[in-house]
C-alpha cells in the first residue's frame, strides 16, 4: 500500500495554488529559483516539478493544486519513486487520491509500471483510517475486475467468508433446496448456471456494541449476466463480469467499517447467482415466486438483478435497521440519465437523500438523486398475470426498477438504492480504468454521520 506511517528522511511535498507558489518563490534558495525558472514552472493546476538538493538528489516536489484535494493527491502519486511527506496536516482526500491512483489489477499480468511513490502519514489514527478505506476500495475494485470464471457464485462466497474471518464476523449461506424454498426469486434467476445460486448473510458488531444501531447493506451479486433467454449481443455481454459490482461495493464497504471498528451492528446480504442459459432458464412472461409471497411476471430475463434483490430486501426489512443501502449495477437507463461516472441515488426518505448527496460532495465521491415517482407505479401493475418486473413502458427504466424494489420492503425503513456503473471506461486522476468503487466513500461518511448524530 502506498501509504506508510514512518520514514527516516521523506521528501517534502508541497501542494500549492499559483498564489501560494508566488509566496514560496520569495523564500526559495537561489538554486531552487533558478531550477523553477529554467523549467518554466508556475504551479498551474495538475502540474508537478521535483526539486533538487545541492547534491543532485530529489529533495522534494511541488504539485499545482488541482480541482480537488483528491485530484491533487492523484497527481502527486505520479512522482518518482520515494517517500514523500506533506508539511503539517495531510488532508484525507489528498492521501486517498495519492493511494487510490496507484491501484493495479495484476493478478494475471505482472505489473510493468514504475515502482510506487509512498506518502508518509505520521498520525497513527489517520493512518489506520486511511488504510482501511484504501483496502475497502481496492477490494471492491479487485472483485469487479476478477474474471467471471474465477469469481463465480462460489468464488463470491469464498471472498465473503475470507472477509468475515478477517474481522471475526458471522456468516451464513443459504443454497440448494433451502434457497428454493426461502428465496425463490434468487433460485429462479441462478438455477440455469453450472455453479448454483446462494444468499450470503454476514453479521458483525463491534465488541460490546450488541445494542448499537443496525446498518444493513445489500449488494447485487450477479457474477455474470448473459441476459438469459433474452440474450445480450456480444458487445453488451463483454463487461458483464462487473454485474456483481453491487456485491463488491457492500463487501468493500464492510471491510472499511469492520477495520475501523465503527460502533454499530452490520448486516451484509449478497444474493449471488449467474444469469446463464440452459433448459432451466426462466422465460419471458414466466410468473415466479418471491420471498415476499408476491408473484412476479418476468418482463425480460435480462432484468434479473431486481429479482434477486427483491428477496434480499424483503429479508432485510424483517429487521429495523437505522439505515438500509443497496448497491446494484441495475439499469442502462441510469447510465443514460447521469452517465457512467455518477451513480443514481433513489431513496424513500428525503432527508436521507439530501444527507447522502452532501456526503458525496464532502468526500469527492458524488451521487445524483433521481425520483421514486409514484405515478410510474402503474407501469409495474400493468403485467398480464402478476406484478411486472420491468413495467409496460420503456421510458424511465431506472425509476421503475427502483419502484419495483420498493414493493418488497416489509415496512418503510430508511432506504437508499444506488444504481451504479462500477466501471471506469478510461483512466482519470485517482480512478484507473476498470472496476471502481462509486459512492462507497460517500456511504461511509453517511453512516458515520448517522451513528454519531
Amino acid at each position: 500500500m502506498p501509504l506508510i506511517d514512518r520514514h527516516d528522511s521523506p521528501r517534502q511535498l508541497h501542494i500549492m495554488t499559483s498564489d501560494e507558489f508566488s509566496s514560496w518563490q520569495k523564500t526559495a534558495s537561489p538554486m531552487q529559483k533558478a531550477w523553477v525558472d529554467d523549467h518554466g514552472f508556475a504551479a498551474q493546476k495538475n502540474t508537478s516539478l521535483v526539486l533538487p538538493s545541492s547534491e543532485g538528489h530529489i529533495e522534494g516536489a511541488i504539485i499545482g493544486a488541482g480541482a480537488s484535494d483528491y485530484v491533487s493527491g492523484a497527481m502527486a502519486s505520479r512522482l518518482p519513486q520515494g517517500a514523500y511527506q506533506i508539511p503539517g496536516d495531510t488532508p484525507e482526500q489528498l492521501a486517498l487520491g495519492f493511494a487510490l491512483d496507484q491501484y493495479q489489477y495484476d493478478r494475471f499480468k505482472p505489473s510493468s509500471s514504475k515502482p510506487k511513490a509512498d506518502l508518509v502519514i505520521a498520525d497513527s489514527d489517520q493512518f489506520k483510517r486511511l488504510s482501511a478505506i484504501v483496502a475497502g476500495v481496492n477490494l471492491t475494485r479487485d472483485l469487479i475486475n476478477a474474471p467471471a470464471n474465477y469469481l463465480t457464485p462460489q468464488g463470491l462466497e469464498d471472498e465473503a467468508r475470507a472477509l468475515a474471518k478477517r474481522h471475526g464476523a458471522d456468516i451464513d449461506v443459504t443454497i440448494g433446496d433451502d434457497l428454493a424454498k426461502k428465496y425463490p426469486a434468487i433460485h429462479t434467476v441462478g438455477r440455469a448456471a453450472e455453479i448454483p445460486p446462494r444468499l450470503i448473510d454476514i453479521n458483525w458488531s463491534k465488541e460490546g456494541s450488541q445494542s448499537a444501531p443496525l446498518i444493513t447493506l445489500i449488494g447485487k451479486g450477479i457474477t455474470f449476466d448473459s441476459g438469459g433467454l433474452d440474450l445480450k449481443p456480444s458487445g453488451g455481454m463483454e463487461m458483464m463480469k462487473k454485474d456483481m459490482g453491487g456485491a463488491a461495493h457492500v463487501l468493500g464497504l464492510a471491510e472499511v467499517i469492520m477495520a475501523m471498528a465503527l460502533d454499530l451492528r452490520l448486516r451484509v446480504l449478497v444474493p449471488a447467482a449467474e444469469n446463464a442459459v440452459s433448459a432451466l432458464s426462466m422465460r419471458p412472461l414466466d410468473v415466479i415466486d418471491t420471498a415476499a409471497g408476491i408473484p412476479v411476471e418476468v418482463g425480460n430475463t435480462d432484468a434479473e438483478g431486481r429479482l434477486v434483490l427483491s428477496d434480499a430486501i424483503h429479508l432485510a426489512t424483517a429487521d429495523d435497521p437505522l439505515l438500509m443501502i443497496d448497491f446494484a449495477t441495475l439499469t442502462g437507463a441510469a447510465r443514460v440519465a447521469v452517465g457512467t461516472e455518477l451513480p443514481a441515488l433513489f431513496s424513500n426518505d428525503d432527508a436521507l437523500s439530501r444527507d447522502f448527496i452532501s456526503a458525496g460532495q464532502e468526500t469527492g465521491d458524488p451521487l445524483w438523486p433521481l425520483p421514486l415517482h409514484p405515478d410510474y407505479d402503474r407501469y409495474l401493475d400493468g403485467g398480464y398475470a402478476a406484478l411486472s418486473s420491468t413495467g409496460t413502458s420503456r421510458y424511465g427504466g431506472a425509476i421503475t426498477a427502483a419502484l419495483f424494489l420498493q414493493r418488497f420492503l416489509q415496512k418503510p425503513v430508511p432506504w437508499a438504492h444506488i444504481d451504479v456503473m462500477a466501471w471506469n471506461l478510461g483512466p482519470r486522476p485517482g480512478h484507473p480504468k476498470g472496476g471502481e468503487a462509486m459512492g462507497l466513500r460517500a456511504a461511509l461518511a453517511l453512516i458515520e454521520n448517522r451513528i454519531n448524530s
